[in-house]
């Protein structure tokens, strides 16, 4: 566990916040691996921002674990991704499932919840593995970007979540175009559906290319009034000067299910 009685780990958001906003990524991702290892994590989906964190922490901490929400229903494409990028650069990647059984699931909601109610089919297939493999850790990395749609355009770089987790955007203030070349200079391929329009990807029956001039997430839920799977929106923002940030997490961290 990282010392809470360091000076590191009494933090002052809004000062991190006001040394971020112009750093590297690399930097802040030195920052929370070294204030929070081994009780940070980042979460990705094979989308480019987060292959370019988890490449990024190849160098500076490949200890910190990598949670890939397996829901049953990526396009194979992702999941083809997934190996490629697995095999070449040895992401320590955990894979994350359902605590419900896809037969037992099927049989009660059918296969088709998605369709009827896609915010109870994300919170059964993406947000409740989630909740459980987070369980103990103090700091949470995503691949977010400002820039991906207007329900993300004030979100600060370093986030204090109730519970005292700590929530790091990196490549907030990133665009799709540093991502791009972020990948292009380091001789990452990008995800095969990049290139049919596919710019933000989900599960396969509720995604679909964007259309021009639509925000980068237009493609996700469409026509559905739905904007987030609920896993950046479970955990409710602290109150920072409430916050206690530097406190021990009530319990170990516990393994995710079926790691792989």
């Amino acid at each position: 566990m990282a010392d809470s009685s360091s000076p590191e780990a009494a933090l002052d958001l809004q000062s991190r916040n006001e040394q971020f906003e112009d750093a590297p990524a690399e930097e802040i991702l030195r920052w929370v691996t070294d204030t929070f290892a081994p009780d940070a994590v980042l979460t990705m989906s094979f989308q480019h921002e987060g292959v370019v964190i988890a490449h990024m922490l190849r160098d500076i901490a490949p200890a910190t674990p990598v949670f890939f929400i397996d829901t049953g229903y990526h396009f194979p494409e992702t999941l083809a991704y997934r190996e490629e990028l697995v095999s070449r650069f040895g992401l320590p990647i955990q894979n994350l499932t359902s605590t419900m059984p896809r037969p037992e699931f099927i049989a009660k909601y059918g296969d088709d919840l998605h369709q009827r109610d896609p915010d109870l089919c994300c919170k059964i297939n993406k947000v409740e593995p989630l909740q459980l493999a987070l369980r103990g850790v103090r700091a949470w990395i995503n691949g977010r970007r400002r820039d991906q749609a207007s329900t993300r355009t004030a979100m600060r770089i370093v986030e204090a979540l109730k519970g005292g987790m700590v929530k790091v955007n990196p490549l907030a203030n990133w665009t799709s175009k540093d991502t791009y070349a972020y990948l292009t200079r380091h001789d990452i391929p990008t995800h095969p559906l990049f290139e049919q329009g596919y710019t933000s990807i989900g599960c396969w029956p509720c995604t679909r290319p964007i259309l021009a001039g639509e925000d980068e997430r237009a493609g996700r839920w469409a026509g559905r009034g739905k904007t987030e799977c609920g896993l950046h929106t479970f955990l409710a923002p602290a109150d920072e000067e409430a916050a206690d940030t530097s406190a021990e997490p009530a319990a170990p961290a516990t393994p995710p299910k079926n790691t792989e």
